[in-house]
């Protein structure tokens, strides 16, 4: 399977575009608007498509687990699970065919539960990242979360209400989202790929707060600014 396809498609066993529907695994296809003679009967390209996944390919799970373990991101013991696993068999006759231990297999079972959750995770990010995300996260974030889901015109919003004319910070916000939208904004003063001692970082942050010292301790608390263990030197994260 050179093709990357979508989570629907590997899930039903083939794609679909305006003009045809083809299997995943093989080279069958149908016209979607054509009427197929089936078993003395005449079906839609999507039925038929669908019989053929399960006569040939014995259904898109079995399609599936057809596949390459470097194709499904499994080792083979895994792969061979899976496919005991898909015929509903017990641990204690999966681990009798494949000569392990039932303790293994409950092992492998949690193993793959685990690869689905990372999976899933993964896909989400990829999601975001495909589809064009709004969430600004600078590299050193110590925590990631709903916070840092900030749309342009929210940011603008803050910084006009925080930051007077001059760019200078009025206050800082008590609300930890305009806070990390403000401390953002500041961190702009540095360029990340200098380094500054802490004398150099309180005299660029006087330029735009009153209470500096504050202001460089959430830098470092937020992940913005990273410094050397003996406090000599400060870089903006990248």
């Amino acid at each position: 399977m050179e093709d990357a396809f979508n989570l629907i498609e590997y899930k039903n066993g083939y794609s679909e575009s305006d003009e045809t529907v083809q299997c995943l695994y093989c080279e069958q296809q149908y016209m979607v608007d054509e009427i197929v003679a089936l078993d003395e009967k005449l079906v839609t390209a999507r039925h038929a498509i669908k019989k053929h996944l399960i006569d040939q390919h014995g259904g898109p799970l079995l399609g599936l687990l057809s596949q390459t373990k470097e194709q499904l991101g499994v080792t083979q013991t895994q792969k061979d699970i899976l496919v005991l696993f898909a015929q509903q068999l017990s641990d204690t006759t999966i681990a009798q065919r494949l000569e392990i231990s039932t303790s293994a297999v409950r092992n492998q079972r949690f193993k793959l539960k685990e690869k689905e959750r990372q999976a899933t995770q993964f896909l989400s990010v990829m999601s975001l990242l495909n589809n064009g995300h709004d969430w600004q996260v600078h590299r050193g974030a110590t925590m990631i979360d709903e916070r840092y889901q900030i749309h342009e015109e929210e940011r603008q919003h803050v910084c006009d209400t925080y930051f007077d004319e001059q760019g200078r910070l009025k206050q800082l916000p008590s609300k930890e989202k305009r806070k990390i939208i403000v401390l953002q904004q500041l961190s702009q003063l540095f360029d990340f790929q200098k380094n500054y001692s802490e004398r150099a970082v309180n005299d660029l942050l006087k330029m735009k707060v009153d209470d500096y010292v504050t202001v460089r301790r959430y830098l470092i608390e937020y992940g913005f600014f990273r410094r050397t263990k003996d406090g000599a030197t400060y870089w903006r994260q990248g």
